[in-house]
């Protein structure tokens, strides 16, 4: 009977993702064309939705089921790392925002690559990046799909495949039907989800332990290292400054993230996302990875660590409540897949096929390939997921890093030196991967560091010297990404149609 009343809410929460994407499908915006609409939404987004779904995007199954998972093992050492985290909505709105929203709107850009298009006016470097950007991609997908399976076979009792076969069907149908909106709204909705079922979970177990000082003085006596900065050392200082690389400034160069930046409605809307988004993300992360180190106290000899969260939703937690707060961790997982399958599949439409096989391709031709690229990428991932793989925080930490080895360099240097070129950024993308992929496969460490940091460094390195060496961006170029207030002060005179980009 407790299995039911479990399962119950959880399959209510999904058919609720399922009826928006087909409302969200029967909108019609006359407006706009199916390319802006399904993938950025018609720069719609207001100020909450946009907090919202860039916190959702990012705070996924590594930090709802593999994050307090990994600080059940190493304390409090963990918990202030992955507080680096906090500032992830302010900084990218803040570095981001208003020039990319501005660039992307005189551009009609409806993607990141447009926008590198119109940077770099460079196919080879256009095809490598959308090949990179869908390799890690799939990766990053694959973490979310295990996790949000691992998470149905702890909670229901069903096996691992058939809850992967429930949640990667849901989350490909409203992804495919809905498009960009249906993915922000739910994100919206599951961003909700996750704050209220983290403030209930940390409060119900507070409760349990007796307090936090009685729960600290338990997770003393197990190990005094947990309640160190580092872990006795388990947490080498390298790591905490990679850690501020690849979870701190290296956000920047994550497209799922930055795409936000070309979709939000006006200046007021980014502002409130700003503030909005900042707060909800600091009490997500601190709060479940407290949960997680709390969970030592309360269970203390647990072996299968990335299911802490829903072990501790069920048993201290009524069934029904239990069910409906184990969305937290589902919705961190599906708002995330949601936004990686989409800017998979625009990436494969959008930027290589529209761009290189059929130019003159009808709207209603490019909807059904877009939607049918959806769920042929989702369907592959289910398939790379039929076997999962341990701790799959550090597959999504891979995925990340290379993610921003790709268009760290490109895309924040593209927007910001005006000597930024392509030859710059083949080179970049070149080494940085090639350094990225050696060092992990070799398993090789420079100085105890994660592998991000050389290999953003060595394709930082390359991406300035090349560039230095390589041909200037044309003056129209200079203009439209250097003198963009031209544009806000003059909208009525000043224009790039001229550029390249539309020709």
């Amino acid at each position: 009977m407790d299995k039911i009343l479990i399962i119950v809410p959880i399959l209510l929460y999904l058919s609720a993702m399922l009826f928006i994407a087909y409302r969200v499908n029967k909108i019609k915006n006359s407006s706009e064309s199916f390319t802006n609409e399904y993938y950025i939404g018609g720069r719609s987004m207001g100020g909450f939705v946009l907090a919202m779904t860039i916190v959702a995007t990012y705070v996924g199954a590594s930090s709802f089921i593999g994050g307090p998972g990994i600080a059940y093992k190493l304390g409090l050492g963990w918990v202030l790392l992955a507080c680096i985290q906090v500032p992830t909505a302010f900084f990218t709105l803040g570095v981001l925002g208003k020039k990319l929203s501005i660039i992307s709107r005189k551009l009609d850009a409806i993607t990141i690559f447009d926008v590198l298009k119109a940077r770099y006016n460079n196919n080879f470097l256009n095809i490598l990046s959308s090949i990179m950007l869908i390799i890690f991609f799939i990766s990053a997908i694959v973490a979310q799909f295990i996790g949000g399976a691992r998470l149905f076979e702890a909670v229901t009792g069903l096996s691992y495949t058939t809850g992967l076969i429930i949640f990667s069907s849901v989350v490909i149908i409203y992804t495919t039907f809905g498009g960009f909106r249906a993915v922000t709204l739910t994100d919206a909705i599951q961003a909700v989800v996750m704050f209220a079922a983290t403030i209930v979970l940390f409060f119900v177990i507070l409760r349990h332990g007796n307090g936090m000082e009685n729960i600290m003085m338990k997770i003393k006596e197990i190990d005094p290292n947990l309640l160190k900065p580092d872990s006795g050392g388990n947490i080498a200082k390298p790591f905490i400054m990679s850690f501020w690389i690849l979870v701190g400034i290296g956000i920047l160069g994550l497209p799922a993230t930055t795409i936000r930046c070309m979709a939000f409605k006006d200046a007021k809307a980014m502002h409130n996302a700003m503030i909005i988004g900042t707060s909800l993300v600091g009490v997500l992360v601190l709060g479940m990875h407290l949960v997680g180190v709390m969970g030592r106290a309360i269970i203390p000899d647990l072996q299968e660590v990335d299911k802490i969260i829903p072990i501790l939703a069920l048993k201290n937690l009524y069934p029904t409540l239990a069910g409906v707060f184990i969305g937290g961790p589902l919705a961190a997982v599906m708002s995330t897949v949601d936004s990686l399958l989409i800017i998979s599949s625009s990436t494969l439409i959008k930027d290589l096929y529209v761009t290189y096989l059929d130019k003159n391709a009808s709207e209603n031709k490019i909807k059904k390939i877009s939607m049918w690229t959806s769920f042929l990428i989702g369907l592959l991932v289910f398939i790379l997921s039929v076997k999962p793989i341990s701790l799959i925080t550090w597959i999504n930490l891979f995925a990340l890093g290379g993610q921003e080895i790709v268009f760290f360099c490109p895309l924040i240097l593209g927007l910001y030196w005006k000597r930024a070129n392509a030859t710059g950024a083949i080179a970049s993308i070149f080494f940085g991967i090639v350094a990225y992929l050696y060092l992990e496969i070799t398993k090789t460490k420079i100085f105890s560091l994660h592998n991000i940091v050389p290999s953003l460094v060595v394709a930082l390195t390359a991406f300035v010297i090349f560039s230095l060496i390589g041909k200037k961006s044309d003056e129209k170029t200079i203009e439209v990404f250097f003198e963009y207030w031209m544009y806000v002060a003059n909208k009525s005179t000043y224009s790039p149609r001229s550029h390249h980009f539309y020709k």
